[in-house]
């Protein structure tokens, strides 16, 4: 059972601090589906892929007190920022977990503001169709972003970027 919980402390302990819960669904999914074994369901949602699955995980290492939630007012919304406890540092060398890449691939990914990956990860929800009807997926699900075809072409670059990161070295 805690398994799936030890590898999202892994992406945590990975990550170092992780700014903003959109972000964190985002760098996840994004994991998930370029070659990291995440568990978790996720459904297209108003800022993209989202999983009530992960949030559900989230709030038990917090009440377990293994991640360390703040929540922080910014301007006129609230920001949330995670990171590992000492009792989840404790936590995670209980476990042996082989993910070798996740740490550069979450660094990389948490360089990157929330917008953008939220691109991204819309992108890959919808993988399975050609890059027009992608196009057409993002300008119509998300015009308020008011995408241009230049980031979603960057957004293609970089999930190719991802996946050359992932890849095992041989």
């Amino acid at each position: 059972m805690l398994k799936e919980h030890a590898k999202l402390m892994s992406a945590f302990a990975a990550s170092g601090e992780i700014i903003g819960r959109k972000k964190l669904q985002k760098m996840i999914f994004i994991a998930k589906k370029i070659a990291f074994p995440f568990q978790e369901k996720f459904q297209f949602h108003f800022y993209g892929p989202y999983s009530e699955e992960l949030t559900l995980r989230i709030e038990e290492l917090c009440n377990m007190g293994f991640i360390h939630e703040v929540k922080e007012k910014k301007g006129g919304y609230y920001q949330y920022k995670y990171s590992v406890t000492e009792e989840g540092t404790d936590f995670l060398k209980m476990y042996e977990l082989e993910m070798p890449k996740l740490e550069s691939v979450l660094l990389n990914m948490n360089e990157q503001n929330a917008r953008f990956l939220e691109l991204v990860s819309t992108v890959l929800y919808f993988n399975d169709l050609s890059k027009e009807e992608v196009q057409e997926k993002v300008f119509t699900l998300k015009r308020k972003q008011r995408y241009t075809e230049e980031e979603i072409d960057q957004a293609y670059q970089y999930i190719q970027q991802l996946a050359q990161i992932a890849q095992p070295v041989h």
